[in-house]
């Protein structure tokens, strides 16, 4: 079975847990004011190399993703940095759905704890409007299979989109959801 028929349980532990959680103790006045994860969208750029790293960024985006990429173009040409218009540069993807859940039930539970002096998550990453976003330095904290060429390290953008109407709300949401803040030190 495909990561993509499977039912996501961290969808249902949102619909129980965190839904309940958020309701009981942050006073939110009817059940569609409580925040949801509403998209993720996961970017890779490459830059400008051959094509063989840009088809395996592919591959490994839609190992990560379960779900097929779409590729990023330039929009405009820039001389000093060897850019023309229209020249392959990344891949992108954007989940919702069941999808959505199993990614972030990746991410939290097999992706962070893989990663080297995580001290957690910075809660200055916010938007101002709900939105969260993070940066893993290499992909390889997601299980990917290691391949054997130096030129390909590459990391992965994470924009998580809130239904959350202030930073706040978003912030409740990801910690209910179990992203690992850092805890803000008491000063003597």
């Amino acid at each position: 079975m495909s990561e993509n028929n499977v039912k996501s349980y961290y969808k249902e532990f949102y619909k129980t847990q965190v839904v309940t959680n958020l309701k009981q103790t942050n006073n939110f006045k009817n059940i569609m004011s409580i925040p949801k994860v509403e998209k993720i969208t996961l970017n890779m750029g490459v830059g400008i190399r051959d094509s063989k790293i840009l088809e395996m960024a592919l591959k490994d985006m839609e190992e990560i993703a379960a779900q097929k990429p779409v590729v990023t173009k330039s929009r405009k040409s820039i001389a000093n940095f060897k850019l023309r218009e229209g020249m392959k540069l990344g891949v992108k993807v954007t989940l919702r759905g069941d999808n959505m859940y199993n990614f972030l039930q990746r991410l939290i539970f097999v992706a962070m704890p893989q990663i080297q002096d995580f001290m957690g998550l910075s809660e200055k990453s916010f938007d101002g409007r709900g939105n969260y976003s993070l940066g893993i330095k290499d992909i390889l904290a997601f299980g990917i299979e290691f391949k054997n060429n130096d030129s390909y390290h590459t990391g992965l953008d994470i924009s998580i989109t809130t239904s959350a109407v202030n930073d706040e709300g978003a912030l409740l949401l990801l910690r209910e959801l179990g992203f690992p803040f850092k805890q803000k030190r008491n000063k003597i």
